[in-house]
């Protein structure tokens, strides 16, 4: 067995163990999907900010910034409402973030219709960049570890109709660049991700396992 086998091995015996605790800063259901899938028990909060007050022109510099904005958020409400006990089990808070990168341009979820036909239109038959970060503070020690990951989507052309009923069933405005990878009306049109597809998803696998690992 190798070492990366090991410590995963470790830290799934770990997040099993009811001593420590898991929170997913995130209302994403895609991102709850994938920590299900990693097989951890997790309680939800959210950070509530306003994310357009956080401007850094590096995509990776902005998706870090955001995830580390969030979890101080968590921890301010945390720390209000009292939840927070040095001498309790071990906590660790998970926020992350991402964008969608098109022609070097940052790309967040789309405030308007136009905007959305807008983003959507320009990956037919085209691609785009995601980058995605993830952030990891146990709440005990303080300790904290953030990185990010990218991918590449590669698409065919969607039609037009296509277009009209991804914007009507509103799922545009509610993720980055307004395009959900694994939608069932997007998935067709999809031709090729390179990378990883949780993180197109809004939560690296492997980089979450990572992180987790090292504020234990």
């Amino acid at each position: 067995m190798s070492v990366h086998d090991t410590l995963r091995r470790g830290l799934s015996m770990a997040a099993k163990n009811p001593s420590i605790k898991i929170i997913l800063g995130s209302s994403s259901k895609a991102r709850r999907q994938i920590l299900a899938e990693m097989g951890y028990e997790f309680t939800i909060m959210t950070a509530d900010i306003d994310e357009k007050s956080i401007r850094k022109e590096k995509p990776e510099d902005l998706v870090m910034a955001l995830a580390e904005a969030k979890a101080d958020a968590i921890v301010q409400k945390l720390l209000i409402g009292s939840n927070l006990e040095k001498d309790g089990p071990t906590t660790l808070l998970i926020t992350a973030d991402t964008v969608v990168v098109y022609q070097g341009i940052i790309r967040e979820k789309p405030t308007s219709e136009k905007e959305a036909r807008e983003f959507i239109k320009g990956y037919s038959g085209s691609h785009a960049g995601v980058v995605g970060s993830v952030m990891v503070t146990n709440l005990v020690t303080r300790k904290r570890s953030g990185g990010w990951d990218s991918a590449e989507v590669y698409f065919h052309e969607i039609p037009d109709e296509v277009i009209d009923d991804l914007i009507d069933d509103g799922v545009t405005f509610r993720v980055a660049g307004g395009l959900m990878l694994e939608h069932p009306l997007t998935l067709p049109f999809v031709d090729a991700v390179v990378g990883s597809t949780d993180t197109v998803m809004g939560l690296s696998k492997d980089l979450t396992e990572k992180l987790l690992l090292e504020v234990l």
